[in-house]
């Protein structure tokens, strides 16, 4: 895709008036619903952790974080790229029991993104993480909460369609889980993530698509695509992905996935050769069997929004910051960013 693109004739359906609204009721109803659909307790979370504890997410491994001292603490504090290590550690705190979880708004300034219709230097997502036991640790919980997720999605849509019946936008409720190494096998031919992904969604656009383990090497040699190695077990997640009428492409809403535990973080950390993160504190409690195993993910905000409401461009549901090749194309083409 093009840095900015804008399809022939698009046109939001609403006011800019009317987006805001529509933005406000997606954010309050999905959350009540993602709750209910998977026992989650909404928590408040941090902003940016101390540089020295490990709880930063590593992302793949070449994001800058945003760094800032705090003299009067005496600490180097990071904002946060997401809150993947942050969530396990709170539910540990918190004591909250296997079947239950946390939620919570999640507000990142990732400094080095390629900006584009989908991507913004400001992230915001419903980080959400939940307690298992060793018992359900394995492949029939992951695909039961995608479901449920989807479902919650599923609903918050159609909800949103009475309110605004201006909305045209189709949200399937039934998912089609595949991996990355039969992705892999089907399309030999095409080279990256986003061309294999879109070529398999076409074949299944009425359809969520959840495309699992990804971040470990395939049989070509290389990932499918890069995911930080001490927070998702690589044999137990996937990105949940929906198709995007407005931009006719396969699209991520969420990535998630069961957390790994002392064995696989033990395998990843020295598959990724990272094994300097061994003497972290979150990393070192992991390894000692000190933290609860868990399952959780980031559901974008702003993503979500965009597809409920069949925008085109991120800017149209989020204020960030824009170059100028974007701004004017967007201006001229009629599309408001925020």
């Amino acid at each position: 895709m093009q840095r900015c693109y804008i399809p022939s004739g698009y046109k939001n359906p609403l006011s800019v008036y009317e987006t805001q609204c529509a933005i406000e009721y997606i954010k309050h109803n999905f959350q009540k619903n993602l709750c209910r659909a998977l026992n989650l307790l909404r928590v408040s979370a941090p902003l940016f952790v101390e540089e020295a504890s490990g709880l930063n997410d590593n992302l793949n491994g070449y994001e800058r974080p945003v760094s800032f001292d705090i003299p009067d603490v005496g600490a180097e504090a990071q904002v946060v790229h997401s809150l993947a290590k942050w969530k396990r550690y709170a539910l540990g705190r918190y004591e909250i029991r296997p079947g239950k979880g946390l939620v919570t708004d999640m507000n990142a300034i990732r400094r080095d993104e390629v900006v584009d219709n989908l991507h913004s230097v400001y992230v915001d997502q419903w980080d959400w993480e939940k307690v298992i036991t060793r018992e359900t640790r394995n492949v029939g919980t992951l695909c039961q909460t995608v479901q449920r997720i989807v479902n919650a999605i599923y609903v918050t849509g159609e909800t949103l369609k009475i309110e605004f019946p201006q909305i045209s936008t189709h949200v399937p409720r039934e998912v089609v889980f595949v991996t990355t190494q039969e992705l892999e096998d089907m399309f030999p031919d095409l080279h990256t993530a986003q061309e294999k992904e879109t070529a398999f969604h076409r074949q299944h656009k009425d359809k969520a698509v959840f495309l699992m383990q990804i971040g470990k090497k395939l049989r070509s040699g290389k990932p499918h695509d890069g995911r930080a190695p001490d927070y998702d077990d690589w044999e137990l997640n996937g990105d949940i992905l929906f198709w995007n009428e407005v931009l006719d492409r396969s699209f991520e809403v969420s990535s998630m996935g069961i957390r790994v535990d002392a064995e696989s973080l033990d395998r990843q950390l020295t598959e990724a050769g990272c094994d300097d993160r061994r003497r972290l504190p979150f990393h070192r409690a992991l390894l000692a069997g000190e933290l609860p195993l868990t399952i959780g993910g980031g559901i974008g905000q702003s993503r979500l929004c965009m597809l409920l409401l069949g925008c085109c461009h991120i800017g149209e549901v989020q204020s960030s910051l824009w170059d100028q090749e974007t701004v004017a194309a967007c201006r001229n083409a009629g599309v408001m960013l925020l």
